[in-house]
């Protein structure tokens, strides 16, 4: 991938070459799956050990896919080169495996952490062990963990992600309210102890983001193929 102020934007036959993302450094990509990988599954254990099985919901199935998500972005990002050899697909492998980490690992995580937290304040488990202590009703600041999806959706509507290279604004934007919508029904789902509602939002929130990271990794490697073929050589020094 070679840098963006070098990067021609007329191809050989006069047509406008495909706007690919930015180059990133994988080394930081790779230190997120890591990070994606344990804290998913660190959550669920503790959610498990300490939560109402009844109230889970689909929590724990997000965060398992989200773990599991992280190690496929993982492989996607292994997959980079750019040096001899390297065709249309090794080129895009830091870009798929960034698409895969922010639909597939971080969205399924951010619509776990309301639910999370609203059954660790509640545990009678953890309760168990002071038995003195007042309940407190937290109200409305037990929403505080879902506004992490406000700066996400920053992070894809302002051009930092993947997703807004591969789809028009427009359909940024509706894929980004979606995720916001389907996170609050879901969430309000298990408050109110709807969990069939929960699982059938929760998992249209899932098949949603592998659709769409199926369709942004095959779209990177035809825009990266496509560039290959009418890029125009370097001018000889």
């Amino acid at each position: 991938m070679a840098k963006e102020k070098d990067r021609p934007t007329i191809g050989t036959d006069g047509v406008a070459l495909p706007i690919l993302p930015p180059e990133r450094d994988a080394r930081v990509w790779a230190r997120l799956v890591r990070i994606m990988f344990y804290l998913p599954g660190f959550m669920a254990l503790l959610l498990i050990k300490s939560g109402e099985p009844a109230g889970f919901g689909i929590t724990i199935e997000l965060l398992m896919l989200s773990t599991a998500s992280a190690v496929v972005g993982g492989l996607y990002i292994g997959s980079e080169s750019a040096g001899a050899g390297a065709d249309a697909s090794s080129k895009v492998g830091a870009w798929s495996g960034s698409l895969v980490l922010e639909l597939a690992a971080v969205v399924p995580f951010l619509s776990a952490l309301p639910v999370i937290f609203h059954e660790l304040t509640h545990s009678n488990l953890l309760h168990a062990h002071a038995p003195d202590t007042v309940d407190i009703a937290l109200g409305p600041s037990e929403m505080l963990p879902m506004l992490a999806i406000l700066p996400f959706m920053l992070y894809q509507l302002a051009g930092f992600g993947t997703l807004g290279f591969v789809v028009p604004k427009s359909v940024n934007w509706v894929i980004n309210i979606l995720i916001l919508a389907l996170i609050i029904a879901a969430y309000i789902a298990n408050r109110e102890a709807h969990y069939t509602v929960e699982r059938m939002l929760g998992s249209s929130l899932a098949i949603l983001m592998v659709i769409t990271v199926f369709y942004g990794v095959l779209k990177l490697k035809r825009m990266q193929a496509d560039y290959d073929a009418r890029c125009p050589g370097k001018p000889p020094k």
